[in-house]
């Protein structure tokens, strides 16, 4: 749970300054397994949410006087009394929890162009678009490869012609080959712009999952993020998923 969310879900906005101060030192604890805090550790947190930043001197002598505060054994640092730390997690008790939701802000794609699709293209493209969020530019690349490779084997099912991209032994060809059949084949029939862009995507995904010396940047995938929002749209219809 990143910063704002927590705040959004404490209603820190409507909360006195000593007040946020205690619920701060809370996800201090849980979230970030701090033990205890100091005021300089609390300031940056105002300051991270736009909050009005304290008087250090003045909150600090708040916090020594007030009970829900208890010294944290070093000069200068608190921890949370424990019936007082007891009390918020009964109101918050999923704050610092292992979850498996995956937070994002649809960088790379859209919900709207996902959501209620197929569970596993809805937790790739989730995935798709935290990994960008969160600078894992490689591993963004590698989940945008997937993905396509995913939505051009199910557009040939729908159509009825797997059989085109797959072996003598029935099992479906490495995608250098899926994407050479695509970009020629009449009945798949996809978009000037999708097929000048398959092998783009497919080259970057394959950088980041195998050459040495390679690491995808921001600009990298900035660059054809676009290009690949209507690539999978275009495949989503293909495959009768979106209609």
């Amino acid at each position: 749970m990143n910063l704002q969310q927590f705040s959004e879900m404490a209603d820190l906005e409507s909360k006195t300054e000593l007040q946020k101060s205690l619920y701060l030192s809370y996800y201090l604890l849980k979230d970030r397994g701090r033990s205890a805090v100091s005021v300089a550790d609390l300031t940056a947190l105002f300051e991270e949410l736009h909050f009005s930043r304290p008087n250090q001197s003045r909150l600090a002598k708040r916090m020594r006087q007030e009970r829900a505060f208890v010294n944290g054994g070093s000069p200068g640092s608190f921890k949370i009394h424990a019936t007082k730390l007891r009390e918020i997690q009964s109101q918050l008790p999923t704050v610092g929890s292992k979850s498996e939701e995956i937070l994002h802000d649809e960088e790379v794609l859209p919900e709207s162009l996902y959501r209620s699709t197929r569970g596993y293209i809805e937790k790739l493209a989730d995935q798709i678009n935290a990994s960008y969020e969160s600078n894992i530019f490689d591993g963004c690349a590698v989940l945008m490869r997937r993905l396509l490779e995913i939505c051009l084997i199910l557009s040939y099912e729908k159509l009825g012609i797997a059989s085109e991209i797959k072996d003598s032994d029935g099992n479906y060809k490495l995608l250098q080959a899926i994407v050479s059949n695509a970009s020629v084949n009449q009945t798949l029939a996809l978009s000037r712009n999708t097929k000048t862009c398959l092998e783009i995507f497919r080259t970057l995904g394959n950088f980041s999952a195998h050459k040495i010396h390679y690491n995808a940047k921001r600009a990298d995938l900035q660059a054809v993020k676009q290009d690949y929002r209507a690539c999978i749209e275009e495949l989503l219809y293909k495959a009768g998923i979106l209609r």
